[in-house]
């Protein structure tokens, strides 16, 4: 049996709850997030640091959003009131879910996942997120302060450049030193303190952990890897979108970063779910070659209404089949695409 697993923000949000929740809750939160986050990046795939898996910015900032008084009912209330879903996502996931299996993997907070899985009536129990329960947490007043004076010392670091870097050598002085800063402060400050408990428990679902997601639907449905369709957009994605390619399915990057569409078959940069939608109907009724045959011929065999939709939106859509001739140019497209709909500092991120 066919089946579509999606990731949630980007293909079906416009949101990074983790960011916003820093905004929001920190003092200059939207200047301490991109730095962990490029942190994060470098140790997963530069530093390629053992046992390390992308997406743990989502465990790094949780001792200063606790510092900060966060609960789980702050989370819950805010991932509410802030949700902002992909033009259609809305509409047209919940109706596929009722004709195909559909699993959302997300690396996000599961309070965040719930918010949303109410919002648009889709099964929780069909939901892969980071599980987090900070009410449990407890930090003295001592802590308190220790954790504000780490992030004032953050937020003096310099900018970490990882762009085009290859090996941790090739780093900038400034970079290495802030990298060397921010392990001792993760890998040795902060778990000798009692906070560092949610450094320990806390375990983001990114990278490899996608991968084990999509292996467990397909336990549950009865399927194999060759007939998922996997949809992603970033860095925590590229194990996920390898393993559905090389097995044979279909690897999507929606309006994806360079880290999603390297990894991924498929590059669908739209301002709209609709694509998606038309994509998932043929691979579940047909087969992977029907999506690829489809892809080819430009869609000149869909019905007339709808392509007359699809190429309505502004701007139009544009779906291929990623090789070694246009990756660069869908680059640049999709990356600009994904700061159209979810603005320049989410779509900085890895």
């Amino acid at each position: 049996m066919r089946q579509l697993c999606i990731d949630c923000e980007g293909p079906i949000t416009k949101n990074d709850n983790a960011l916003e929740l820093c905004q929001h809750f920190l003092p200059r939160g939207g200047e301490f997030f991109p730095l962990i986050s490029r942190y994060d990046d470098f140790l997963a795939y530069i530093a390629r640091k053992k046992g390390y898996r992308a997406g743990n910015t989502l465990s790094f900032i949780l001792p200063f959003l606790k510092a900060a008084s966060l609960s789980n009912k702050k989370i819950i209330d805010f991932s509410r009131q802030s949700l902002l879903l992909i033009s259609g996502a809305e509409k047209i996931l919940p109706r596929l879910a009722k004709k195909i299996p559909i699993f959302i993997i997300s690396t996000s907070y599961q309070p965040y996942v719930q918010a949303l899985c109410q919002r648009i009536k889709f099964p929780f129990r069909n939901t892969y997120s980071t599980h987090l329960d900070l009410d449990k947490y407890h930090l003295s007043p001592e802590e308190v302060k220790r954790l504000n004076q780490f992030l004032d010392e953050v937020l003096q670091m310099p900018a970490i450049e990882i762009s085009g870097v290859k090996k941790k050598n090739n780093l900038s002085a400034p970079s290495r030193k802030a990298i060397k800063r921010l392990d001792e402060i993760f890998f040795h400050e902060i778990p000798r303190m009692s906070c560092g408990r949610i450094l320990e428990e806390v375990k983001p679902l990114g990278g490899e952990e996608k991968a084990k997601a999509i292996l467990d639907s397909v336990r549950k449905t009865g399927s194999t890897l060759s007939e998922v369709m996997y949809i992603g957009d970033s860095i925590t994605d590229v194990e996920a979108l390898n393993l559905v390619r090389k097995a044979g399915g279909v690897a999507i990057s929606f309006n994806g970063n360079h880290y999603a569409l390297r990894a991924a078959r498929v590059a669908c940069i739209s301002p709209h779910f609709l694509p998606l939608k038309i994509l998932v109907e043929i691979f579940y009724k047909e087969g992977k070659e029907e999506v690829e045959k489809t892809l080819k011929e430009g869609f000149r065999n869909i019905g007339g209404k709808v392509r007359e939709k699809l190429f309505s939106f502004e701007p139009p859509p544009d779906l291929e089949i990623i090789n070694e001739n246009n990756l660069e140019a869908l680059i640049l497209k999709s990356e600009s695409m994904r700061k159209h709909l979810r603005g320049e500092e989410i779509g900085e991120l890895g």
